[in-house]
């Protein structure tokens, strides 16, 4: 059974850094297309980033944050840079093929 857990989120002024990592058991992500997703209050989840053959990212982020994995710990990170209060949000990540999420980690950015 595919387990995802995030970790690294927490409260940061805005134009801090946070890591974010999503460490899965029950799979090997060195071949899968896992997504990092978010979701602020009253609002619609929404993709943030994405590796799998390459990487994407949502227009609101590009420039700023960094996703990547270490397949040695089984591991994809999102480096977050330049935090704004906007990317304030329960950020998950996302198996794609296993349509797997993990129970989210929460980042505040205060003003």
């Amino acid at each position: 059974q595919v387990r995802l857990v995030e970790s690294g989120g927490g409260l940061v002024q805005a134009g801090g850094s946070l890591t974010l990592s999503c460490a899965a058991s029950g799979t090997t992500f060195a071949m899968a297309t896992i997504g990092w997703y978010r979701q602020a209050p009253g609002k619609q989840r929404e993709r943030v980033a994405i590796i799998g053959g390459g990487t994407t990212y949502a227009d609101s982020v590009k420039g700023r944050f960094t996703i990547s994995r270490d397949n040695a710990k089984n591991t994809v990170y999102l480096q977050m840079n330049s935090l704004k209060p906007e990317d304030t949000a329960v950020y998950y990540c996302y198996d794609l093929a296993r349509n797997s999420w993990g129970q989210g980690t929460q980042v505040t950015v205060s003003s």
